[in-house]
C-alpha cells in the first residue's frame, strides 16, 4: 500500500495532481482543502495517501493532514458514500466543521455540499455520530482541553451532545473547568 508520497509537484489541476517521485509520475486526487495549500509547480511536496485497488482501476488519493485522510477513510466506509462524495465533503467543509455538524446533528450543513442529498446527509450523521470528536478549540473562548473537560462533564450529567456543545460555546475565555461547568449549567438552565 502507498501511504505517503514525497516528490516534486509537476502539474496541478483542481482535484488532480501529478507528483514525480524519482522519475515515476503519480496521479493523485486531492480535496480542495489540500489543493489550496499546495506549493507552486516544480516545488517539493509531501502527501499522505490512500490507495484503492478496484477491478477496473487503481486510484491514489492525497491529503495534506492526517485528520483529512482519517476522515476520508471513515467516510468511504459508509454505505452509499464513495470516494467522489468523500472528496466533495472534504472540499466543502473542514474536518472541524464536519465534526461539529455531526456533533450538533445538522444535516442542512451537509446538504450544501454538491452530491450530498438529504438521505445521504442523514446517513452520514447517523454513521459518524460518536466517531468524530468535535473541534472544541473553536467552539468557545476557553482552551481546547478545558472545553473538552467541560463537554465531557455535561454529557456525564445527562445532557445531549448538542445541548452540551451549545453550552460550551458560551463559556468565556480563560475559564477553569469548574468555572466553565458552572457557566455552562447556568446557560443550560436559562435555555
Amino acid at each position: 500500500m502507498i501511504g505517503r508520497l514525497v516528490g516534486i509537484l509537476v502539474d496541478k489541476n483542481p482535484l488532480q495532481l501529478l507528483v514525480d517521485c524519482n522519475g515515476v509520475g503519480y496521479e493523485v486526487s486531492v480535496p480542495m482543502s489540500t489543493f489550496y495549500n499546495l506549493p507552486a509547480a516544480g516545488e517539493k511536496i509531501t502527501l499522505l495517501t490512500h490507495f484503492v485497488v478496484r477491478e477496473d482501476a487503481q486510484l491514489l488519493y492525497g491529503f495534506g493532514s492526517t485528520e483529512e485522510r482519517e476522515l476520508f477513510r471513515q467516510l468511504i466506509k459508509i454505505s452509499g458514500v464513495g470516494a467522489r462524495t468523500a472528496l466533495s465533503l472534504l472540499s466543502g467543509m473542514s474536518v472541524a466543521d464536519l465534526s461539529q455538524a455531526v456533533t450538533l446533528q445538522e444535516p442542512a450543513r451537509l446538504t450544501r455540499i454538491p452530491g450530498v442529498g438529504k438521505k445521504t446527509a442523514e446517513r452520514l450523521l447517523l454513521e459518524l455520530k460518536g466517531k468524530l470528536g468535535a473541534d472544541l478549540g473553536t467552539a468557545g473562548g476557553a482552551a481546547p482541553d478545558v472545553n473538552t473537560d467541560i463537554l465531557n462533564a455535561l454529557i456525564a450529567l445527562g445532557y445531549s451532545d448538542k445541548e452540551a456543545m451549545l453550552a460550551v460555546k458560551q463559556v468565556p475565555a480563560g475559564s477553569t473547568v469548574t468555572e466553565g461547568i458552572r457557566q455552562a449549567l447556568k446557560a443550560l438552565s436559562k435555555g
